[in-house]
């Protein structure tokens, strides 16, 4: 049998090198992207939570420190129409209802147990203080109108073991 010289090929070992080497990277590399991806939740939590709680003050501020509600639809409403000093709420605004809208839509939670729902931007109203989640009710977010404290519906932690509710 006649070889060639000059013709080049990879042999099995330098294959099998490779592959160990692209597999050592892919186990260094792959951790690590998983965790960007949580912080990147915890990120848009704390994004989202801002935007809301602001826009809950500053309805209660410009609504005789009434925060709103009472009830979900309540909340949605008076932060995404606009509205009157008594928090009554119409689709466009007129002379009697300057203020607001405070938000486009309510957000939808990042994390947690409902996060990748439809349901993921939903209220549920809570009456205690702080809001108790009850992440098997569906909704994204626990909210108290009569305190206006707002937090994602879960009882999730985030990697670094710090509750979700607590931010």
């Amino acid at each position: 049998m006649l070889l060639r010289k000059g013709k080049s090929a990879f042999t099995l070992v330098e294959l099998v090198l490779v592959i160990v080497i692209i597999g050592v990277l892919a186990a260094v590399a792959i951790p690590r992207l998983s965790r960007g991806s949580a912080g990147a939740g915890n990120a848009a939590l704390a994004t989202n939570l801002a935007m809301v709680r602001n826009a809950i003050n500053l309805y209660a501020a410009e609504h005789n420190n009434t925060f709103p509600g009472p009830d979900a639809q309540g909340f949605v409403d008076k932060l995404t129409k606009f509205s009157d000093r008594t928090g009554t709420t119409v689709t466009t605004r007129d002379d009697s209802h300057p203020y607001g809208p405070y938000l486009l839509a309510i957000p939808p939670c990042p994390v947690g147990e409902n996060a990748n729902k439809d349901t993921a931007n939903k209220v549920l109203i809570s009456t205690t203080s702080p809001p108790t989640p009850d992440p098997s009710s569906g909704e994204g977010w626990v909210y108290n109108a009569t305190t206006g404290e707002f937090l994602p519906n879960t009882d999730a932690k985030d990697d670094a073991g710090k509750l979700y509710k607590t931010y």
